[in-house]
């Protein structure tokens, strides 16, 4: 069968492959988007969305626990797993429906549910649920097909049910012990939420310490937060074996400097990296570069080696976050159709981890700028310095800031805080309009808000 033309086929229908191709379609191209699973990719169905949603019933469940101090006792207050799950799906449900609608309306777009698998360079074979084939071509074709939970090579595992972060999101009932593999942004964040719905938790991560990307300073704060809420967390430890035994529990054999010992749990959360959805697609048909591990080598116009593809989103290694995968979208649609020439090069990398507090970090951080051999000052307040923080009760955590000495402009900043992701949001918009900080330092802010304390914050750095 002669294949089907097109003048453009995307492949994903995540954050950047929905609008990409709306986009596209909008401007006069005949497009298909071709999506194995639903609109809307991890963010909308099993990533941002739905954990975001928990993470505010964790919170809703830690200060009911926690309101005596404001003068609110909450006695006997009860958590509704079945309730939390079935709001997150309505949630859920209404994203993925809405943008799906969204793109089945769009004249010139052809929505696709299938997978999608390379023949040569610029053809494309899919195959439907029902097994039936057609094959695809254009001279476009876009790569937005995310990653997956990486299953590490442990004794044991596969004859436990394990969960990862998407299976995780089908409890329905709150698992007695959580025993969680991966002590980064997945790991803290489950981690955290299922202690506050009633779960005994355990955080293992193979580092020295927690968030170990970030600096030690802010590894060492959030272990403190979150061993206050008896979350049990072993650092330089690995889990060497699973079995399950007859009983119903998961025993798990942890090694820590040469040592092993036992622990048993109800659930097994394995969260110790992604890797893309690059297998399946048949890339050795198109010539296209892939890393090591499977990721698609771009150049900074988000190009691959062959001309015509590209990829956009976490299938091309570096950052994995959803406003990455957008920006993406919007530079490739403006060089193509508005003949613009933007990259990725220097663009800001903004992030927020959504623990209780949250982290909050953009730019380089103190350790990057030692290592960078730069001549910088370091600005820190702890939140109990935060009027605002004092006034809702909650002080944990700190506000912090890379300053460049001479110029002194704001290279970076972490704040874990409360609304540390908000905080953060203003320092990015310093460093991208080149405000120094002995500007903020004096600038007027609304009292009595968070962000009000960089004026605080940059006293601290003495002229």
């Amino acid at each position: 069968m002669k294949p089907k033309q097109y003048d453009v086929i995307v492949i994903g229908a995540g954050q950047a492959g929905v609008p990409l191709s709306k986009k596209l379609a909008q401007a006069g191209k005949k497009v298909a988007l071709i999506e194995k699973r639903w609109v809307g990719g991890t963010c909308v169905n099993d990533g941002c969305t739905p954990t975001k949603t928990w993470v505010a019933s964790a919170k809703a469940a830690y200060m009911a626990a926690n309101s005596a101090p404001l003068g609110i006792t909450i006695k006997n207050y009860k958590v509704n797993m079945a309730q939390i799950k079935k709001r997150k799906d309505d949630i859920v449900l209404h994203a993925r429906n809405g943008g799906t609608k969204a793109a089945q309306e769009t004249p010139g777009l052809d929505v696709i549910f299938a997978e999608a698998t390379f023949t040569d360079t610029k053809t494309v074979q899919i195959t439907t649920k029902n097994n039936q084939k057609q094959q695809l071509k254009a001279d476009l074709i876009f790569l937005n097909v995310g990653c997956k939970t990486f299953i590490p090579d442990i004794e044991g595992l596969e004859d436990i049910n394990y969960l990862t972060s998407t299976s995780i999101l089908e409890l329905d009932e709150v698992p007695d012990s959580l025993l969680v593999l991966g002590g980064n942004y997945i790991g803290l964040e489950f981690g955290q939420m299922f202690q506050r719905f009633g779960s005994k938790v355990t955080i293992v991560e193979r580092s020295a310490r927690i968030v170990s990307r970030e600096d030690e300073d802010i590894s060492v704060e959030m272990r403190k937060i979150l061993e206050l809420e008896n979350i049990n967390i072993q650092t330089g430890s690995e889990v060497v074996k699973f079995k399950q035994s007859k009983k119903g529990k998961i025993v798990a054999t942890i090694k820590n400097a040469g040592q092993e010992k036992k622990a048993k749990c109800s659930h097994v959360l394995i969260a110790v990296g992604r890797v893309p959805n690059t297998d399946t697609l048949g890339l050795d048909k198109t010539g296209v570069n892939v890393d090591d591990k499977g990721y698609i080598k771009v150049n900074d116009k988000l190009e691959t080696n062959v001309k015509g593809i590209y990829a956009l989103g976490d299938v091309k290694g570096g950052p994995a976050f959803t406003h990455i995968s957008y920006n993406d979208y919007t530079i490739v649609y403006r060089n193509l159709v508005e003949n613009t020439n933007y990259n990725t090069k220097e663009r800001p990398i903004p992030y927020c981890m959504f623990t209780d507090p949250q982290l909050g970090r953009v730019g380089i951080s103190e350790h990057e700028a030692k290592e960078q051999g730069l001549d910088v000052i370091i600005a820190k307040l702890p939140m109990a310095h935060v009027a605002r923080a004092v006034e809702t009760g909650d002080t944990r955590g700190f506000m912090k800031a890379v300053v460049d000495r001479k110029t002194k402009k704001i290279l970076g900043a972490a704040i874990l805080g409360q609304e540390g992701g908000e905080i953060m949001s203003v320092l990015q918009m310093a460093i991208e309009g080149g405000i120094t900080y002995d500007r903020i330092r004096y600038c007027v802010f609304a009292h009595p808000l968070y962000s009000e304390s960089l004026n605080n914050l940059f006293m601290r750095i003495a002229d």
